[in-house]
């Protein structure tokens, strides 16, 4: 039986990393494969069974999962990232939820003839969107800064408010027999608000103070961070039921907002666990959708989702929207954007779980029954109409949204564009050459001297420490996906790949060695960058550059072809040469570096820095940068 677990646990995780990984490939959101491998490995094949497997810890650690994922997602609420959007927000997690949850109750009530305790619970549950396929098609669309910062902070903040919200219907539900239901859901209310917002506000708080004074060790602050997220959701959650997920969330709004708290390496930790708990949490809820139940919902449910797409979603945000500075096309993305997530999906399960045990207790001592037996079949709909909402909205959304998002003119282009650490000689030499390829650059450097002589070959600039505090409110990143670290001070460079890692991800970050000053001439323990690649090859460094410059050495493009290939190339030019990078003959950059062989093509641009030396054999391939 253990045995039987483990392996579970581990086909769950090696499933989820594997359509995550499929998700990168192809561009689109991993929920939908997610979902996919969850029903083939339920219903589809019965070979998880998560009840089975979990037993009663199912719905905690659900629970707990949810609560991780949302403290993460808060942990990036920066109050100053809205600057002039406060409003719109406010908007759409206040009077915009309440629009949602009438118009969804409706539908509900209408199309599918659900009772209204019910209709007003699903209403409850499908208002949130959610930052677990939010954040994902945002990158896959790559919206305007606007567009994307308000879609985050709602899907972050809404998900504990659809929660709460679904704790105050299901409390009226079982209270409905007593004549001061409505008042004790109000009582419950205010408390819940009240405490969750105290708990979590003191929690932040505290845990702030402990970084910001050093009475933490750095090597705890992870750990910490995830043992107090899991005690003061139980802590709030024992105190007042359902509020844990709304006092996590002030937990990590709190400390994103506090200053001289380094929070960096937390949320990096955070989004790397928060990967594996969404993954798996996905697999196992859909593993246990009844497809019965499923397959039993009439046309009827498709219209209710269709409500909510085309009806409740636009009427929110034309509403939220409405006097803002927003662009007509920025507010029609806004309206289109609505995946449902995770949480509507774990809060589902938990309220049509609670229900039916509150049903069965009060019909096992014959008290008055808090759901009909019409109610009691209506709530096992209530987990596979969700999963319809959200397989409906993430598919239609992610299929088609990078293509509005295109033609409205609200997308931003592919992040090509290069931010170089550096603006030596050097630096700006290779700035010049890939600005000729037709890439943005954006040169960033702490010497005025080496600025203005940047902004005299007419490149971008930004002067200032590219670590500071300055350049994370002020320095522009839009289309820039990669990183040169290219400045002679080695810990510039260090500290400029630790800082922009999250930003580019590993694989677009790029370094190049120092040499040391020490006589034996080796290199550095900067030699290798500490995140990242290593540029060029062993023998090049930020000296050896220099020199080759200083000797007459100039940056030559050579287009290859099939009478011209690489291999003759390198045949044709000396072995001092330094291959640079390469140009696809799709327009992507290839940077050439220590660890990864690159195979240029027929097509592509060979960019290199050359000595006067003349080549071997001539050739019309190759021309002056």
């Amino acid at each position: 039986m253990h045995d039987q677990a483990i392996l579970t646990l581990a086909g769950i995780g090696i499933i989820s990393i594997l359509c995550q990984w499929i998700a990168w490939r192809v561009k689109l959101p991993a929920i939908l494969f997610l979902l996919v491998a969850g029903i083939a490995a339920g219903p589809g094949t019965g070979w998880l069974n998560p009840d089975e497997t979990f037993g009663n810890l199912l719905l905690p650690i659900v629970s707990l999962s949810v609560a991780v994922i949302l403290f993460e997602g808060s942990l990036t609420l920066k109050i100053k990232e809205i600057q002039g959007l406060q409003v719109v927000v406010r908007r759409l997690v206040t009077t915009g939820v309440l629009v949602t949850w009438i118009i969804i109750t409706l539908a509900t009530h209408w199309l599918l003839e659900f009772s209204w305790k019910l209709a007003f619970l699903f209403g409850a549950i499908t208002v949130v969107t959610g930052p677990t396929v939010v954040v994902p098609m945002l990158r896959t669309v790559r919206p305007t800064a606007n567009v994307s910062k308000i879609l985050r902070w709602e899907g972050i903040v809404i998900d504990p408010i659809g929660a709460f919200l679904g704790v105050l219907v299901f409390q009226f539900i079982i209270s409905e027999a007593d004549s001061q239901a409505i008042g004790q859901t109000l009582i419950l209310f205010f408390k819940t608000l009240f405490l969750s917002t105290c708990i979590g506000g003191l929690a932040g708080y505290g845990f702030g103070q402990l970084i910001r004074r050093h009475m933490l060790p750095e090597y705890l602050h992870n750990i910490a961070a995830l043992a107090l997220v899991c005690g003061v959701f139980a802590a709030a959650n024992e105190i007042e039921h359902e509020s844990g997920l709304l006092a996590v969330t002030v937990m990590g709004v709190w400390l994103a907002n506090m200053k001289q708290v380094p929070t960096d390496d937390i949320l990096n930790f955070k989004e790397s666990l928060s990967v594996l708990l969404i993954s798996g949490l996905f697999i196992i809820l859909a593993a246990r959708i009844n497809f019965d139940l499923f397959m039993a919902m009439s046309w009827k449910a498709a219209g209710v989702f269709l409500i909510i797409q085309f009806i409740a979603r636009p009427v929110k945000a034309f509403l939220a929207t409405r006097g803002s500075t927003l662009r007509f096309g920025e507010k029609v993305l806004i309206a289109w954007i609505a995946p449902r997530g995770i949480v509507a999906a774990a809060t589902a399960a938990v309220f049509a779980l609670r229900l039916q045990e509150h049903s069965r207790e009060s019909h096992g001592l014959h008290t008055h029954p808090y759901l009909t037996d019409l109610e009691y079949l209506q709530a096992d709909l209530l987990v596979p109409l969700t999963f319809m909402v959200i397989i409906g909205t993430v598919v239609l959304q992610s299929l088609t949204s990078r293509f509005i998002a295109v033609r409205l003119g609200v997308s931003e282009p592919e992040a090509k564009g290069i931010l170089v650490v550096g603006a030596n000689y050097v630096g700006r030499q290779i700035a010049v050459a890939l600005r000729d390829c037709g890439f943005e650059v954006l040169m960033a450097d702490t010497s005025w001297g080496h600025i203005r002589a940047a902004r005299m070959n007419g490149l971008t600039t930004y002067f200032g420490n590219i670590v500071s505090e300055h350049a994370d409110q002020h320095l522009e990143l839009i289309g820039i996906g990669h990183m040169l670290a290219l400045s002679e001070y080695p810990e510039i460079n260090q500290l400029a790949c630790q800082r922009y890692r999250t930003e580019f991800g590993r694989q677009a970050i790029y370094s190049i060695p120092h040499e040391n000053n020490a006589a034996n001439g080796g290199l550095s323990q900067f030699a290798m960058p500490a995140v990242g690649r290593t540029l060029f090859n062993e023998k090049t460094n930020i000296k050896t550059l220099q020199a080759m410059l200083n000797d007459g050495a100039k940056i030559h493009k050579t287009l290859l072809t099939d009478q011209y290939g690489f291999q003759q190339f390198l045949d044709d030019h000396p072995q001092d040469t330094v291959t640079l990078f390469a140009v696809t003959s799709d327009g992507t950059i290839k940077f050439f570096v220590v660890d990864n062989e690159i195979s240029p093509k027929s097509g592509w641009t060979i960019v290199s820095l050359v000595l006067p030396e003349t080549p071997k054999t001539a050739n019309t391939n190759t021309t002056s940068a």
